[in-house]
């Protein structure tokens, strides 16, 4: 499902002083990532008069860490995620990495999203990724549950259900026993249909694993969708990952506390 890594990020990083204006600093030297080289040119093109109460040192430190943040700690992937270039769910898109990754961690967090170093084929990008889909633990691949169409303990969330409908509740429930609600058809949106389930869990791990599991196989059980954390996936639009979705007013009816699934 994930698409190929794309690493075009470059960093740029402006240094402005007083005296007579911003200084010109040469930043394709941070973009391939001579930092001496760079730090020597900012140093060059420094006037003679500071007025910003920073050594040369400090200064210097702080482009490093820009360009060059430190490793602080390695977490897992659980769902496919995009590399974007700011911590905002608009920013421009630089590629995505496979659930299951191992993903370098800076230890910077905003809005939700983590700060990450991917290398691909010798190229380092530097990107963020929505936070609430990583973990500390390798969670099991998802891909490699199989698949039963054996009757589940409460059958009467059966009842309203499409067939179809009835074989992904059968596959949710006999891979992930330790869901105990779901939620079947009832006369609003898709569930009215008899195509559509919730899975409830409020556990973010535990929803996450269940979407990639669905995700895995949405071929196989003919999935229309899969809505979770106000996200939304589809079999049509997969290259485009997980999408976000306007508030709808509450945590129920922004997926937070149910993954929800349809067929076609």
């Amino acid at each position: 499902m994930a698409a190929p890594l794309v690493t075009s990020a470059v960093v740029g990083v402006g240094v402005a002083m007083s005296g007579g204006g911003p200084d010109q600093v040469d930043l394709s030297r941070y973009a391939t990532g001579d930092v001496g080289a760079a730090a020597a040119d900012a140093a060059a093109s420094e006037p003679s008069t500071r007025t910003l109460g920073v050594s040369r040192d400090s200064d210097r430190q702080e482009v490093t860490a820009l360009i060059d943040p430190k490793v602080t700690d390695r977490l897992w992937s659980t769902a496919a995620l995009d590399l974007r270039a700011t911590p905002d769910q608009d920013a421009h898109v630089l590629g995505e990495v496979k659930a299951l990754t191992r993903l370098r961690m800076t230890g910077q967090s905003s809005a939700g999203f983590d700060q990450v170093i991917v290398r691909d084929d010798g190229t380092r990008t530097i990107a963020w990724v929505t936070a609430a889909y990583l973990a500390q633990k390798k969670p099991t691949d998802p891909s490699q549950l199989p698949l039963s169409d054996a009757p589940c303990p409460d059958g009467s969330v059966e009842h309203g259900l499409t067939a179809g409908a009835v074989r992904l509740y059968r596959a949710v429930c006999n891979a992930f026993p330790q869901v105990t609600q779901y939620g079947g058809w009832d006369a609003h949106g898709e569930h009215s249909s008899g195509k559509a389930l919730d899975i409830m869990t409020s556990d973010v791990a535990l929803g996450n694993s269940i979407a990639a599991f669905l995700q895995a196989h949405a071929s196989e059980l003919d999935l229309y969708d899969i809505i979770w954390r106000q996200h939304i996936w589809t079999p049509v639009r997969a290259s485009e990952g997980w999408r976000s979705m306007p508030s709808r007013g509450s945590e129920t009816a922004n997926h937070y506390d149910h993954v929800h699934s349809s067929v076609n």
